[in-house]
């Protein structure tokens, strides 16, 4: 059963970074797309960026593109994201979610989804 499992979200001030984790369980990378999907109060879920384990990486920020990253720890099974430069508007819940092989957009594409993990960004 594949599982999904978010971690390293918290109140970060303006201008800060985070690292976000999420742990597969249940399958790897190989054969897959994890992708980062976040969802502000009020607003749809909008994706973030994704890797898939041919390598690729699809970028998917409206604004910013450079203040995210997103990278694999195969040691770990995890996926980790890089969030530098923080600003009120990253604020929202985190989910990480998987689909076989391709990154794509939509979150309607992806079936598997993790819990989330809250970011707040606040002075």
């Amino acid at each position: 059963q594949k599982q999904l499992v978010e971690s390293g979200g918290g109140l970060v001030q303006p201008g800060g970074s985070l690292k976000l984790s999420c742990e597969l369980s249940g399958f790897t990378l190989e054969g897959h797309a994890i992708a980062w999907f976040r969802q502000a109060p009020g607003k749809e879920r909008e994706a973030v960026i994704c890797i898939s384990g041919i390598g690729g990486i699809m970028n998917y920020a409206a604004s910013g593109k450079d203040r995210f990253t997103i990278s694999w720890n195969n040691a770990e099974n995890t996926v980790h994201l890089q969030v530098n430069d923080l600003k009120a508007e990253d604020t929202g819940v985190y989910y990480c979610a998987t689909r076989l092989q391709l990154c794509s957009g939509p979150a309607v594409n992806y079936l598997t989804w993790g819990r989330g993990t809250q970011v707040t960004v606040s002075s």
